[in-house]
């Protein structure tokens, strides 16, 4: 018998027996760093080496378990068998532990898991912090009692879709997960599901996503196991009739009889209805579409965001019609509270950032003359709506064109000639004005980009390039160099973005402080009125502006700046922000009514920094140089 000398070893050893991985998947699944997976794999290869195996490590694929005696081996398996089963990691107890107060009727004991599992007590209560975030998503608790034990409560409707949300999630991971696989009642219906659910929605003409025919999968499932078990739902009607939405649940409500044996209740079948109408894809012809509030909602969103960000996308009939269409079964899903996860929401959130704030504001205003609240998943698919309409509508992705001065003495046929040819081959350049050498010469600087001149010059503070009137193919490659190189995100660090507004913060100091402090000094400045700190006090109230890597994008809540500016903050020490979090990186933004189309590129800036993790040599800058010299360089890397 083998007994390995700490827990993470047994689960490194189960991980690479299940399949092959890379260091860099295995430090992620045990939330350790690669050197410790190295050190691992090393103690692991000392110990098995004495019973006929060893991981190897096979280039681009991973380490895999090589048995050389399979004899020998063959006790270690013995050894580890079970391991699987046992959740090594607080992500894998997390998970053990809402099944078990999900499907168990009666109270559990901390103690008792504890021991099954060969943990402490203390390991679980912490995890147990994340097991209550979870089951509070539905609308669910945990009740303690002393010499009693915790026990959940809730409605039975939201623990059958917190029970069918997790499953997919198992599903998704491993399709043949040993929880899903370890249930035989409910590895029965789904098998039974699986193959009769695709016809039940045919015959009703009901499309839906695949994740959305998943999550029904695994819901009726689930409902059919806890009717089984003594759950029925009891109490509980839907609003609504769609004759195709009432036909599909009539036809899945006789499959659950089947499977059960027993009578369906017509509050199962309501509670199906809803889980069919949230899921379901709807026509998206603007004739078929009769919702009062979805069509409400939608132009407050549209109106909100043009009277407050000055985009105008009232009139783009498609996008009301797409939004009108998703809104339609979003009101659904809120009514009945009914999540819907959003996988991309953490992409969502950096690649369509500002589409994302607007339509949070915008929702969230409209949220305060209604009684449902909208998560920020359904958010997200909103802002994939609105983020498609921006793209059409305007330059979203700003982009700051070459700007270049034509020097040419030949006479203004060769002018308008060498002119005529830079705008074919080079249309993105502007040719920002046309001197003779004599008022070159008398410049003391240059103010665009670069010089084209059909004559040698001598450099000011930016290159020239000389080239005949007919240029060659060589002058033509050393201007397409020039030509290339992205100007927009150092144009947008210099011009918005300034040593007046950049601080180093003093340890101790907190976000109100900072929000004071900063605004204060915009206001002095003219920059923004008295009210700009009021709204960015609210906007982070709404929800946290950290975008990722400690860094966090304080704003208004609307475009309330007289002048648009960036205030820059490097805290080394941290500050708190929001909940849990820590910012070590600010940039507070000011951005006006009139540059509303450039503030895209400014936040692309960010969205950068944090794809390239530069949180940690930002703030190690000294001063505000300091800072401008590392964000060109980490910019560059993009």
């Amino acid at each position: 018998m083998v007994r390995f000398p700490y827990q993470r070893l047994a689960q490194v050893f189960s991980e690479l027996q299940a399949e092959t991985l890379p260091q860099e998947e295995l430090a992620r699944r045990l939330a350790v760093s690669t050197r410790t997976v190295r050190n691992d794999i090393e103690l692991l290869n000392t110990i098995l080496a004495e019973h006929g195996a060893r991981f190897i490590l096979k280039r681009g694929e991973g380490y895999r378990l090589q048995v050389d005696n399979p004899d020998q081996f063959q006790e270690v398996t013995t050894r580890t068998g079970n391991a699987k089963s046992t959740p090594h990691s607080s992500g894998r107890r997390v998970r053990h532990l809402l099944l078990q107060f999900l499907n168990s009727p009666f109270a559990l004991k901390l103690q008792d898991l504890a021991d099954a599992w060969s943990v402490s007590r203390a390991t679980l209560q912490t995890d147990m912090a994340d097991v209550r975030e979870r089951l509070g998503r539905y609308q669910l608790s945990i009740e303690a009692k002393p010499h009693y034990g915790m026990k959940l409560l809730g409605a039975e409707t939201a623990i059958r879709v917190c029970l069918s949300d997790l499953l997919v999630e198992l599903a998704t991971e491993n399709p043949d997960h040993p929880l899903l696989v370890g249930d035989p009642v409910l590895a029965d219906a789904l098998t039974t599901v699986r193959s009769a659910l695709p016809g039940c929605l045919a015959r009703a003409s009901i499309r839906m996503t695949g994740d959305g025919v998943q999550f029904l999968t695994f819901y009726c499932a689930v409902a059919a196991k806890r009717i089984v078990e003594g759950f029925p739902l009891q109490d509980f009607t839907a609003e609504e009739s769609i004759d195709g939405i009432r036909h599909a649940s009539n036809h899945i409500v006789n499959l659950l009889r089947q499977m059960t044996g027993m009578n369906i209740s017509p509050a199962e079948e309501a509670f199906l209805y809803v889980n069919i109408a949230a899921r379901s894809v709807q026509g998206a012809l603007p004739s078929e579409i009769n919702a009062d509030d979805a069509a409400a909602l939608v132009r407050y969103i549209l109106d909100y965001i043009n009277s407050r960000y000055h985009y105008d996308l009232r009139h783009d009939e498609q996008l009301s019609v797409d939004l009108i269409t998703h809104v339609k079964t979003m009101i659904t899903r809120v009514r009945y509270q009914i999540n819907l996860p959003n996988p991309v929401l953490a992409d969502i959130k950096q690649h369509y950032a500002l589409a994302f704030d607007f339509t949070l504001a915008a929702v969230r205003s409209w949220a305060k003359h209604s009684p449902y609240r909208i998560s920020e998943n359904e958010i997200g698919y909103l802002v994939l709506h609105i983020g498609v309409g921006l793209e059409r509508h305007y330059q979203i992705g700003y982009l700051r064109r070459p700007q270049a001065v034509l020097v040419c003495d030949g006479g203004n046929a060769t002018l308008r000639t060498l002119e005529a040819m830079l705008h074919r081959r080079f249309p993105q350049v502007d040719i920002c004005s046309t001197l003779a050498c004599q008022e070159y010469e008398a410049l003391e600087s240059v103010s665009a980009d670069f010089v084209i001149s059909t004559v040698r010059l001598s450099e000011k503070n930016k290159p020239v390039v000389v080239v005949s009137p007919f240029p060659s193919d060589y002058q033509l490659e050393q201007l397409a160099k020039l030509v290339a190189i992205d100007r927009t995100r150092p144009y947008m660090l210099e011009r918005y973005f300034s040593s007046g507004h950049f601080l180093i913060a003093e340890e101790g100091l907190t976000q109100e402080e900072l929000f004071e402090r900063v605004c204060s000094q915009l206001v002095r400045e003219g920059y923004v009125d008295a009210e700009f700190l009021s709204s960015v006090a609210e906007r982070e109230k709404i929800l946290s502006t950290m975008l990722g890597d400690g860094i966090a994008l304080p704003h208004a809540l609307g475009l309330l700046a007289h002048k648009t500016t960036v205030y820059t903050v490097l805290a080394p020490h941290g500050i708190s922000w929001g909940e849990g979090d820590v910012a070590r990186v600010i940039f507070l933004l000011a951005i006006s009514k009139t540059e509303y189309e450039e503030a895209m590129a400014i936040y692309d800036l960010f969205v950068s920094f944090v794809r390239q993790r530069a949180t940690s040599r930002l703030i190690e800058s000294g001063n505000f140089h300091e800072f401008q010299d590392t964000a060109l360089i980490c910019l560059s890397n993009e």
